[in-house]
């Protein structure tokens, strides 16, 4: 009776191996397959098995089951029981992609590239179709999410060929959705392979500036790759892009206050949008038609909006004041689309509206981004006290935690007198103080301590006026933590030029307007030449000004193509779900009384 209950256990085990590995090959190994049998049961025949190597595959087919069930935790379990060293190569690779893929579950891409450097995966094209596309699926998604983007593509265009249906599709939009978000610096094509096709189709329709001139581009870029897959079916945010050519803008209202408190940003931003429309004549553009409306004079939206219907308006840029923002983002609809100069508080807002400003909120988020791709973790924050600081601070933390980073230390700067205690309290000089005179009173002598910083602060988040900057960098350096980098919103910098306001905020790295760091613009120099007040911290407005102008006629682009941007003078724009207008902004240091641009990231 025994040896019949062996009998059966060994028939079961073949069979249950059988399900799930296919054929043998000789040095490869055997690949698991889809199961007939439960995670339980695989891992109750994996302890009774004879070898190690139908246990490790049972115990691998057992891990791919839970992750395919999204039982992650109890993926990752198993397949840390399974000895990754003792496999042979084609078992070595799949449990080298699980590992890839669970690790992309944790939002861990360094760690699923990790993975796949396997040795193993050199022999990645000898295992079947199957399991190459799933390893290279899992490679391209780590590698966007690291930020390696131009690699990510050459991944997926890699697969490409090895795909049908539905998967064909999904990867033939992926990779233009790569290489669109390329900056235009990294689309260099070097041959004549499906890459260099792909490179040179966006660089075709970014270095084109209107909605019709990016589709001459397109359709001469096709003409000249009739055989390219992207030719032989284009991606669907380029239809998208024909669509909107045959839709001119014609006629714009511009609606800015004139009087009142705002009267000077509304002059610089109106002066800056002018200028953008001056240079699109110089150009020999036919730029719309601008009417200029005030709207500190206004009695009511409803009137307004009716005046500009009556006289042929298709877009209307403003307001700029938050409380009309605001009325326009509880409507249910506009009846003219709206670009306004400001952000509502609402998630919700009507379809016709657009949303574009300076919002510090961006450059928290804009920081968060910048520490990311410098290769850091552990933030420390310092913000005013009050409802601004707030924001910002919450801007970052989001962004920052919801992509990995720990906020380990926060204080909110007010009088200038407290600010070495609150540093000293961030880094936790004072128990480093306190432990020296404990050793003192220990061994009843002097005790010569230099007072040592707590180490788990990698940067500085600051958000602070450039007269709280001047004197947090040197406190920072008295309290031993001058090493520690500062990574600031634009705030700290007055684009006055003092060069000794700057020698006391040396090393601190910030965010800033294109306008502000490059003084060669050819619009900058113009506008300054005749409003030198533009060179200053005004100058943003000016250059948002400059953007809303060059917003105007590609709205539409931005939302069909979500991941497309505009390289504006305000910052690199792109629009969010809500067609809020974000901005990325290029970065500078504070360097012996100068300023000096940095090397720009990937976005």
């Amino acid at each position: 009776m025994i040896a019949c209950l062996r009998l059966f256990s060994a028939l079961c085990l073949a069979a249950l191996l059988a399900a799930c590995a296919s054929s043998p090959s000789s040095s490869l190994g055997e690949l698991p397959r889809t199961p007939n049998a439960s995670i339980e049961q695989l891992l109750e025949q994996a302890a009774s098995s004879k070898t190690p190597e139908q246990a490790a595959l049972l115990r691998l087919t057992a891990a791919d089951l839970a992750y395919r069930q999204k039982d992650n935790g109890r993926a990752s379990q198993i397949l840390a029981q399974v000895p990754l060293d003792t496999l042979k190569p084609a078992q070595q690779v799949y449990a080298s992609t699980l590992a890839a893929e669970l690790a992309m579950t944790r939002n861990q891409p360094k760690a699923a590239l990790t993975a796949l450097s396997h040795p193993s995966l050199e022999r990645l094209s000898e295992l079947p179709v199957e399991q190459q596309v799933r390893t290279q699926t899992v490679r391209a998604r780590a590698l966007e999410a690291d930020g390696q983007t131009l690699a990510a593509a050459r991944a997926r265009i890699f697969i490409a060929p090895l795909l049908s249906g539905d998967a064909a599709k999904n990867n033939h939009e992926a990779i233009w959705a790569l290489i669109a978000a390329l900056p235009t610096d990294q689309l260099q094509p070097t041959g004549n392979d499906d890459l260099s096709g792909w490179l040179s189709l966006a660089l075709a329709v970014k270095s084109s500036g209107t909605l019709e001139q990016q589709q001459a581009a397109i359709d001469t870029w096709r003409a000249q790759n009739p055989k390219h897959p992207a030719a032989l079916q284009l991606p669907l945010p380029l239809v998208k892009l024909k669509e909107l050519a045959s839709q001119p803008l014609s006629r714009i209202a511009l609606l800015l206050p004139q009087e009142g408190p705002l009267a000077s940003v509304g002059k610089a931003l109106r002066e800056g949008f002018m200028a953008a429309h001056f240079q699109a004549q110089q150009a020999g553009q036919k730029p719309p038609v601008i009417e200029f409306y005030d709207s500190s004079r206004l009695s009511s939206l409803d009137d307004f909006y009716r005046k500009a219907q009556a006289s042929g308006v298709q877009l209307v840029i403003g307001p700029l004041e938050k409380p009309l923002v605001k009325q326009l983002s509880a409507r249910a609809q506009l009846p003219i689309t709206t670009l306004a100069l400001n952000y509502s508080e609402s998630a919700q807002n009507p379809a016709q509206l657009f949303q574009f400003g300076l919002a510090a909120e961006d450059e928290a988020r804009e920081v968060a981004r910048r520490a990311r791709a410098d290769g850091l973790h552990r933030a420390a924050a310092m913000v005013p006290k009050g409802e601004w600081g707030d924001r910002v601070l919450k801007a970052f933390r989001q962004d920052w935690e919801a992509n990995g980073g720990t906020v380990v230390g926060i204080e909110r700067v007010d009088q200038p007198v407290a600010l070495a205690q609150q540093i000293a309290e961030l880094f936790q000089l004072r128990q480093s103080e306190g432990r020296a005179k404990s050793l003192q009173r220990t061994i009843g002598g002097q005790v010569a301590a230099q007072p040592s910083r707590r180490q788990d602060i990698e940067f500085i988040f600051l958000a602070a006026t450039p007269q709280q900057a001047q004197q947090i960098k040197p406190t920072l350096n008295f309290q031993y933590a001058g090493d520690v980098p500062v990574y600031a919103t634009s705030h700290v910098f007055s684009a006055t030029g003092d060069q000794n306001q700057y020698n006391d905020m040396n090393g601190v790295r910030f965010c800033e307007t294109p306008w502000l760091l490059d003084a060669n613009d050819p619009l900058r120099k113009q506008v300054t030449a005749q409003w030198p007040q533009a060179n200053g911290a005004l100058g943003r407005l000016y250059a948002m000004g400059v953007d809303a102008y060059r917003l105007a006629p590609r709205l539409g682009q931005l939302k069909a193509l979500p991941d497309s941007r505009i390289d504006g003078l305000s910052g690199s724009l792109s629009m969010d779900p809500g067609q809020r207008v974000e901005r990325q902004l290029p970065w500078a240091q504070f360097v012996s009384g100068q300023i000096q641009r940095l090397p720009d990231t990937q976005h």
